[in-house]
Order: structure tokens, then sequence, then C-alpha cells
């Protein structure tokens, strides 16, 4: 087969666009925060209707398309080219990263010190609604904001021949013969952004809470170049995933990952207090089921306390960002699936592996708080969330093995992002790519090179946050995309499907 040639302006610009926004908001950082703090609280709190609008929206249009008739259009010829578990492990594993396991241990506990609908902090109340809330943000909704694009995605490379895995290719049937002149490359610039963005969010979140760990074990200080040591650790570990590729590289690890991170829930779930666990988690996924819609619609408007802006609207807008990636990642792996098979794995390993968690890891951790086991509040008030996460896993029993194992998943769970990422930055900046292809190996190592100096660099100079902050300020034109997306999908179903035919 033919080798893939790189689109040498969409990669040289990107580099350079994602070179110089990262030295001007590392150099004028100061200046820059409360810019873009500005525009954080302008996307949440003006834009909080939208958002819920958009993410219910997204849930009904993909229930319809799973049920419909054209939940039978197979993306691409032949059998599926993963099985289903390697499929399953490795849109998960993509889509969540280390993000799941810090939030599963700590995102309950802010919930029990600053609960929404006025409920009083540290109340039963505030601990019922404590990982009602958690199921809800990383459940169907969440996965919904991924799922969409990968629909349209897929349906664009595998139905529609487009020999390319770009988002501008994607919205071609919205914006016609501008999806290939300049508006169509500075959409895939923004998506790259988009992308680095979400990953300055993985590596804010994973690398301190890993760093923190191993200072625990080893008995040392955390410190800027223990965080440079592991970012460079991470890198030899994907980098060698994203080279070896799909099938030899991020397929296996992925598969590694999901059984690594299984091992370690079941372990605490059997070590921990088991029966608290699951009556808490059972309680807590019915008050979601039967509050989903006032939840999904949850704006304040009266109290104005702010808590859907915080988390709600800042999580869809979050998930948003990075969906693009996850799009493009997925339908490439999807070759052989039907748009339901494709939809409802999406939602239901999405979202079933984030619950698990969440039961296991935020049952535990409530469980310690409640029981004055460990005073986890005061922890993640004076010391923040990385320290809360030592003490969890401290508190476990044979912590000695879990803390020690616990590094090596996490350095695993942020390997199978970052791998996946590659693979995707890599895709963007090639001209063509065709089912079976591949971008070349040198292309994805340079992408995970730019990776690797965005981390250490931001690390050393304590960036991380204003690129997380743009990150999601991004997701206003993504916003415009959804819209664009769902365009593109029906103008196209209308016209390959028409009403008479049989799919």
């Amino acid at each position: 087969m033919q080798k893939t040639r790189i689109d040498s302006f969409i990669f040289w610009f990107a580099i350079i666009v994602v070179l110089l926004a990262t030295v001007s908001l590392v150099m004028f950082r100061e200046s820059a925060e409360p810019v873009l703090d500005n525009l954080m609280t302008g996307i949440t709190f003006k834009m909080d209707w939208a958002w819920q609008f958009l993410t219910i929206g997204l849930f009904v249009l993909l229930i319809w398309l799973a049920l419909s008739r054209y939940g039978k259009i197979r993306l691409g010829d032949g059998k599926p080219e993963f099985s289903t578990f390697s499929w399953g492990t490795m849109l998960f594993t993509a889509g969540m990263g280390t993000s799941i396991m810090y939030w599963s241990m700590v995102e309950p506990l802010y919930y029990y010190s600053g609960p929404p609908f006025g409920i009083e902090p540290g109340s039963q109340a505030a601990a019922e609604w404590s990982l009602t809330y958690a199921l809800f943000h990383w459940g169907i909704s969440a996965w919904s904001l991924y799922a969409f694009p990968t629909v349209v995605i897929a349906y664009s490379y595998f139905i529609r021949k487009q020999p390319s895995l770009k988002m501008s290719v994607a919205l071609r049937g919205a914006l016609g013969k501008y999806a290939d002149g300049w508006l169509g490359k500075v959409i895939d610039i923004l998506v790259i952004w988009s992308l680095i963005g979400g990953l300055g969010t993985t590596l804010g979140l994973g690398v301190p809470m890993v760093s923190q760990v191993v200072a625990r074990v080893f008995g040392l200080e955390p410190s800027l170049m223990l965080d440079a040591f592991l970012v460079v650790l991470i890198t030899v570990v994907y980098s060698a995933s994203a080279y070896l590729g799909l099938h030899k590289g991020i397929r296996r690890l992925s598969d590694l990952n999901v059984y690594l991170a299984l091992t370690l829930a079941i372990f605490v779930l059997l070590a921990g207090p088991t029966l608290f666990i699951l009556t808490y988690f059972t309680n807590s996924f019915g008050m979601m089921i039967q509050n989903f819609a006032a939840m999904s619609f949850y704006t304040d408007p009266i109290a104005k306390g702010g808590f859907p802006q915080a988390w709600t609207v800042f999580y869809w807008a979050w998930f948003a960002a990075t969906a693009p990636f996850m799009g493009l990642f997925v339908a490439r792996i999807s070759r052989g699936r039907t748009i339901r098979q494709l939809i409802m794995h999406m939602l239901l390993w999405g979202s079933v592996g984030a619950w698990i968690y969440f039961m296991v890891f935020g049952g535990y951790s409530m469980n310690a708080e409640l029981t004055g086991k460990l005073d986890l509040s005061g922890i993640l008030a004076e010391r923040g969330g990385d320290a809360a996460v030592v003490e969890i896993l401290s508190s476990l029993p044979l912590s000695a093995i879990v803390l020690p194992f616990f590094i090596v998943l996490a350095v695993i769970f942020l390997s199978t992002s970052l791998d996946s990422a590659t693979y995707v930055l890599a895709a963007i900046a090639t001209k063509e790519m065709r089912p079976g292809q591949e971008p070349a190996r040198w292309h994805r190592m340079i992408w995970g090179g730019v990776l690797a100096v965005m981390g250490i660099s931001l690390l050393l100079v304590g960036g991380l946050r204003v690129v997380q902050t743009s990150a999601v300020v991004v997701s206003i034109p993504i916003y415009v995309f959804y819209l664009l997306l769902i365009v593109s999908l029906f103008k196209w179903l209308k016209k390959d499907f028409p009403a008479k035919s049989r799919v």
C-alpha cells in the first residue's frame, strides 16, 4: 500500500502555532490568567443553558440513530478489525486516562463539602448526592459528547470514502467546498490545539498525582525534577506504543491497562468496606436515574450557587474540547461495526467503566470520610487532591504493594491516552490515510517528542493551568462544530439512504 504523506501546511503551521501559543501563555501567564478566567466564566455562566441543551440533545439524537434504520449501516467492509474487548479497551483508555483514577477518589469529597441544590455541606443529603453527581458527570451524557463526532467521522471515512481522518473532512457535508480551503485548515489546527490543551489537563492531573505516590513509596520529596523524570518515562512508553502502531502497540497496551485497572478495583472492593460500597453505589445510581433530567437541565438561576457552572458545564466544555480527538481515534478503530454498535458500545463501555471506578474508589473514600477513618475533606482543603489520593491508597491493606501497583497503572493509563493522541495528531497532519493505512512512524515520533517537550516545559514553569483553561475556551468553536456535524450527517444520510431505500 502506498505510503502516507504529511500535509505540510497543517504540520508546520500547527507546530508553530502550538509552540508560539505555549511560549506566549507561559511568558505572559500572569496577564493571560485573568483574561482566560473571564472567558471561562463567560463560557460556564452565560452558555450554561446552551451546553445543557447540546449534551442532552446529543444523547437523544444518538439513541434515535441507534434504533432507527440508519443503525444498521455498516462502517466499512468485512469483519470488525478488532475484537469487541480490544475495541472497548482502546476507546475507554483513550477517553479516560488518569483522570478517572484521580476524580473517582476525590470528586465525591468535593461534592460532600460543596453540594448542589443549596444542601448543607457535610450533611446526610450531601453524602447521598456526592456519588450521585459523580456518576452523572462521568456517565452517558459525557460519552454522548464523545460518541456523536465519532459517528460522523466514521461515516465520512468509511461510507463516504473520504480518504482522510480530519475534522474539516467530516464537516464537508455542511461546509461544502469551504472544507477544502483555508477554513478547513483553520478547523484542523484548532482541533490540534484543543487536543494539546486536553493533554495539558491529563498531564496536569496525572503527573503530580503519580509524583506524590512515587515520593511516598521511595521516601522522596515531590519536586519538579521528579515530575520531569516521570514525563520522560511516560514519553518512552507511549512513543514505543505509538511506534508499534494500532495492532502491536496501542491495542496491547490498552488491553493490559484494563486488566490492571480491574485488578486494582476488585482488590479495593474486596479489601475495603464491600457492603457499604455496593449499597452506596446502588442508592446513588438510583438517585442518578431518578434525577437524570433535572441534573441535565440544572442551571440554578435563582439561588445562583454556581455548582452547575463550576462542575457540570465545565465538564461538558472539557469533554467537548477533547471530543474531536476521541472521534478521530475511535472512528479509525471501528471498521466493520454498525452505527448501532458504535453508539451503544461507546455509551456503555465508557459509562460502565467509569461507574465501576467511581463505585469502588468513590465509595471507599466517602466511607473513610464518613466513619472518621481519614479526614479527607481537611486534607483536600489544606494539601490538595494529590495528597488525598496518597492518603486514601496508604490506608488500604497491603499498601506497600498497592502503591507501586498504582504507579505502574497510572503510567500505563497516561500512556494509553497519549499514544492514541500521538496517533491522531499525526493523522490530522497527514494528507490522505485510507482504511488500513497508518501515519508514518517518524511522523508519530515527532508529535510524541513535541508533546514531551511541551509537557516538561509547562511543568517546569507552572503554565499548565493556563493551557488547560485555554483548551476549554477552544470549546466555543467546538460547539459550532457539533452543530455543523449534525447538519453534515443528516445531509449525507438523506442523500445516501433516501426514505424509500432499504439500509
